[in-house]
């Protein structure tokens, strides 16, 4: 079963069978954990977090405290905001090696805008840059962090291996420095060695679960990395947010575009083309009416007949801009009325208290009305259902059919389209289609008081 969702979600997909394991993926995590890449590299992380952790301590003190001190001449504010640059520069540096050892993609936050040319204006605008402000709360928080993780991933790794390849190297100590084995614990009086077979065997299975659970704790400390590099290098919230709000308003703006297009040559095609050809009949027959008064009655007739097709098509396309009944009497009567279209039979189950924001409403009747014309047009259903409910602070819309399915949003659809307008307004669609069908297409639209 393939799943797709959209929106701010990401997309899941579960295959029918699992995947045979082959090698070290037989064995379970917990023992293929020491000798995966994935431990290596979090370590290899640990090991040059702390030079660099130094670095950029030693940097971010200097030049702050210099900046600071220089304050009160202007050269305080250049060396402040080359410190500052000197920090972007270096969390540019943790993105690309979080990118490479811990397979942590984090987007690099909003470049500098300066308003002007000068580097007056390259100044202003890396001292107002929250970005540049939070690289150096980074690269003072980082220090300690880094010194703590790199002790304890240090003395976790050279313990473990140690001890459990002891076996190996015990024969060092009797040969070349002149005793049993590694000295456990010794005084005036006493002395005990690890040099018997059972000693050495213990002392390799404790080593044994030191490995064991070394790649834990690494992942464990690299957890709090992640989160620093992503809460401090990355985009803000809000930066993030500036940006998928002109994704969206570009996805409404080529909406909005694609409607009046599709309304013009509905127009032009059909009601204008139609009023055209009504003018020329009606002077035909004016023409006519006194040489001609049954030719003239006979093509009145007609052009009345054409005056209705018009109007049916005018009220056509005033339905497809704005019903009426959905202004007039909400949603469950609206969709009831796209039901009796369709060329299945629908069953809609509407359960709102109250009506949402006109605009959201707007949507909703929209999306259900697509949905319902690809049931008409490509699922060979014989039955469909149509539910629309609240959950909080959200708007649910499910259409349901039992038809073939193999419905696919991601293959340039109308359910991409349909996809982007969602997320145009915090939307989100979810396509659960398997090939067999059935096919159930859920729809969540923000719920806005009207």
């Amino acid at each position: 079963m393939a799943t797709q969702q959209y929106g701010y979600r990401s997309e899941y997909s579960y295959d029918d069978e699992p995947r045979p394991k082959r090698g070290l993926g037989r064995l379970p995590a917990g023992l293929r954990a020491p000798v995966e890449g994935r431990a290596w590299r979090e370590f290899g992380y640990l090991l040059l977090s702390f030079p660099i952790a130094v670095i950029g301590f030693v940097w971010t003190v200097t030049m702050m405290s210099l900046g600071a001190g220089l304050l009160v001449t202007f050269i305080g504010v250049p060396v402040l905001a080359a410190g500052l640059a000197g920090a972007r520069g270096l969390g540019a540096l943790e993105r690309a090696r979080a990118r490479t050892l811990l397979k942590l993609d984090v987007d690099a936050p909003q470049p500098l805008r300066p308003r002007g040319n000068g580097p007056l204006s390259w100044m202003g605008a890396t001292l107002k840059s929250g970005a540049s402000w939070r690289h150096l709360v980074y690269t003072v928080l980082h220090f300690p962090w880094a010194t703590f993780a790199f002790s304890v991933a240090i003395a976790f790794w050279t313990t473990g291996w140690t001890l459990f390849t002891y076996p190996l190297w015990q024969w060092v100590f009797p040969m070349y420095a002149g005793q049993a084995g590694l000295q456990l614990y010794g005084d005036e009086a006493h002395s005990v060695y690890l040099n018997n077979p059972f000693e050495i065997a213990l002392t390799s299975a404790v080593g044994l679960l030191f490995v064991l659970a070394t790649p834990w704790v690494l992942r464990a400390l690299t957890t709090v990395d992640r989160v620093m590099v992503t809460g401090l290098l990355g985009p803000s919230r809000l930066d993030s947010r500036v940006v998928e709000l002109e994704s969206d308003r570009g996805v409404v703006v080529d909406t909005a575009a694609a409607d009046l297009r599709r309304i013009e040559r509905d127009l032009h095609d059909g009601a204008q083309a139609r009023l055209v050809n009504l003018a020329m009949d009606l002077g035909l027959a004016k023409e006519k009416l006194t040489e001609d008064p049954e030719s003239a009655a006979r093509m009145v007739g007609e052009a009345h007949g054409e005056v209705k097709t018009a109007l049916q098509e005018l009220r056509d396309l005033a339905r497809g801009i704005h019903p009426a009944v959905l202004t007039d009497r909400g949603l469950d009567a609206a969709l009831s009325s796209v039901a009796s279209r369709c060329t299945v039979p629908v069953t809609v189950e509407v359960d709102l208290t109250e009506r949402p924001a006109p605009a959201i409403e707007g949507i909703a009747y929209f999306t259900v009305s697509e949905l319902l014309q690809n049931v008409s047009k490509h699922s060979r259903a014989t039955r469909a259902t149509v539910d629309v409910w609240r959950t909080k602070d959200r708007l649910m819309l499910q259409v349901y059919d039992n038809g073939a399915g193999g419905a696919d949003a991601s293959a340039g659809s109308g359910l991409a389209g349909l996809a982007e307008r969602l997320d145009a307004v915090d939307g989100i669609l979810l396509v659960d289609s398997p090939a067999a069908g059935p096919t159930r297409v859920t729809a969540e639209l923000p719920w806005r008081r009207a």
